[in-house]
């Protein structure tokens, strides 16, 4: 995520914000530049100007019909064919929000999913809603377990991607990450494996990329139900960290490719972060040749993989002795193997394509 700051008064923002903190003035998140701006009301009190574009141009927006609900701070511009905004026009259920705490959770959930938005839409990844593109589109089922017999599963049908809202609950999350033995569970984390299933379907299926994919992740063809049945009861191999970023990566090449794309974006977003905050890592105690030094550059602008990796241990290293300082969890509990370096350089090629980075270097 880069930085954004406020171009009425200079406020540093988060992505989050819908009214600047210093000067007042109402922001929206314009989808199209990627840019958080601060916005003059017009007479009609429903549109917006984006703060210094002439008049004349005539571009007026309105919020999201989502920000009502304290849920979206995305603009539509006027006419649009939705009240939604880019993001927001992917949902297709959302929970009943006169349920106790189910507001909350939601807003929650959005804020994790706009996130996710904007990952892809920097990457220039399709984002279309199976409203405009039933076959080919993408949307969201936000719901939760209404008998106790019958729970939601998260999970991807074919674009359709379901989120058990009680996810966005931090002790519910927490007890099923224990109870999965997961190193890392986050509602962010949730969107960004789910998604990986659809780009697969988008990215890989029926394309020249899926004869590499093979090579690397396996025989996407074997049985998935009784693979997953195989995992559940035996568990990982012993050696799987040599392979795999995570157990349940070792499960299917399916949900192989998913972990390590939820991953690549984990990564890429950690380190616009990190470029933006003009972060350059240079410990006093450690030697050059401990690779440990590294300047943080934008990812999204690097086609060769080497170099994000170069930032990205070292990145992390700080990152986990940090938290070690507040007497907190490692935030970046993985070790990463040459495997899954490759599988990783194999989804920034990709990914990158569609950014155009293979013309860069």
């Amino acid at each position: 995520m880069k930085l954004f700051t406020c171009t009425h008064c200079g406020q540093v923002l988060y992505f989050e914000n819908s009214r600047c903190e210093k000067c007042y003035y109402p922001l929206g998140f314009e989808p199209t530049e990627l840019q958080l701006l601060p916005l003059e009301a017009q007479p009609d009190d429903r549109t917006f100007r984006l703060y210094g574009e002439p008049a004349a141009t005539g571009n007026t927006y309105s919020y999201c019909a989502n920000h009502e609900h304290n849920a979206c701070n995305w603009l539509v511009p006027s006419g649009s064919p939705t009240p939604f905004c880019l993001a927001c026009d992917l949902n297709h259920t959302i929970p009943d929000l006169s349920q106790p705490g189910y507001l909350e959770r939601w807003q929650h959930i959005e804020v994790a999913k706009h996130r996710l938005v904007y990952s892809l839409l920097c990457l220039h990844l399709p984002v279309a809603s199976k409203r405009v593109y039933p076959e080919e589109g993408l949307q969201f089922d936000f719901k939760a377990d209404e008998n106790p017999q019958e729970r939601v599963l998260t999970g991807h049908d074919n674009g359709l991607i379901t989120i058990n809202i009680a996810e966005a609950d931090a002790i519910e999350r927490e007890q099923a990450r224990q109870a999965m033995h997961e190193q890392y569970r986050t509602l962010l984390g949730h969107f960004r494996h789910e998604v990986g299933h659809y780009y697969w379907d988008r990215l890989i299926d029926n394309t020249p990329n899926l004869e590499p994919f093979r090579q690397l992740f396996g025989d996407d063809r074997q049985d998935y139900g009784e693979a997953l049945k195989k995992h559940y009861a035996q568990g990982a191999p012993p050696d799987w960290q040599q392979h795999f970023i995570s157990s349940y990566a070792t499960s299917h090449p399916w949900e192989d490719w998913a972990e390590t794309w939820a991953h690549y974006l984990h990564i890429i977003d950690t380190l616009q972060t990190a470029y933006a905050f003009g972060l350059r890592l240079n410990p006093l105690e450690a030697l050059p040749e401990q690779g440990l030094r590294a300047a943080i550059t934008d990812p999204y602008q690097l086609a060769d993989f080497n170099k994000i990796m170069a930032m990205w241990l070292p990145l992390t290293f700080a990152m986990n002795s940090l938290n070690r300082s507040m007497g907190q969890p490692d935030p970046y509990p993985f070790i990463i193997s040459p495997a899954v370096v490759a599988k990783l350089a194999f989804i920034h090629r990709v990914a990158g394509d569609r950014a155009g980075l293979a013309s860069r270097q």
